[in-house]
């Protein structure tokens, strides 16, 4: 992980997310058939997300304060 950019495990995180939002949306809405293991896909993708976007903004603000000094 450390080979990738920042701002790129970012955008997976911010993507995982996202998708851990808009399915639940669409079970409830209906358009997808609600079931366990996508409940559980969908959480964990939620929670994947995020610890992907607190991993790459750390790594961001490590790499910019690595330019300054």
């Amino acid at each position: 992980m450390r080979d990738m950019d920042p701002r790129a495990i970012l955008a997976l995180g911010f993507v995982l997310v996202l998708l851990g939002f808009v399915v639940p949306f669409l079970m409830v809405a209906g358009f997808i058939k609600s079931s366990l293991a996508l409940s559980f896909a969908s959480y964990a993708a939620s929670v994947a997300g995020l610890f992907l976007g607190l991993i790459g903004g750390a790594l961001y603000i490590r790499k910019e304060k690595g330019k300054r000094n």
